[in-house]
């Protein structure tokens, strides 16, 4: 009996332990990611603007392309929708929030499966030069407590960020193919 007791008290102490860590971790997660493209801004910034187009370089739809997609409104337009559900993706939707044409789209994803969130992303085009454009994907979420805890043991900056750089690096081949 005293082995169990002690043994719960253990757990008991790891598990407030980490909830009084988790006070002290950021909920907040920024990533931003950037790459040069040898192309000019407006034909990079034309070819971001088309969510369905983010098939050819995103990491998420590449890792499941078998995920059933579905597109509502106009795409390259405010309000147009993209949407997926998939056995390793899971369910969510991307929706074009804002277009400062040429300059900046800003999305809204809404994760519904296997976990609920609201995040935030969006993708910048700016000129180096006549035929070189700089493109930043940046990614904007909260994570609240105590499944903040996550973001250090997961290291959710690295992962996410690696996963934008491989995109970025997959859109830069794609779009100076083109």
């Amino acid at each position: 009996m005293k082995i169990l007791k002690f043994v719960l008290i253990g757990l008991v102490s790891i598990i407030a332990l980490a909830l009084i860590a988790a006070l002290f971790i950021d909920q907040d997660i920024t990533i931003k990611k950037e790459i040069t493209i040898n192309k000019p801004k407006a034909d990079v910034f034309s070819y971001l603007k088309l969510l369905k187009n983010q098939d050819n370089y995103s990491v998420w739809a590449r890792m499941d392309p078998n995920q059933k997609k579905e597109f509502r409104g106009e795409d390259g337009t405010v309000g147009f929708v993209s949407a997926w559900n998939g056995e390793v993706s899971g369910v969510g939707e991307q929706e074009i929030k804002k277009i400062a044409e040429g300059e900046r789209m800003d999305f809204e994803l809404r994760f519904k499966k296997p976990f609920e969130s609201t995040d935030y992303a969006y993708m910048t085009t700016e000129s180096v030069s006549d035929s070189a454009t700089k493109v930043v994907w940046g990614f904007e979420a909260k994570m609240e407590y105590p499944k903040n805890l996550m973001i250090p043991l997961m290291d959710m900056n690295k992962m996410l960020g690696d996963q934008l750089q491989t995109g970025l690096d997959t859109l830069k081949f794609v779009v100076e193919k083109q």
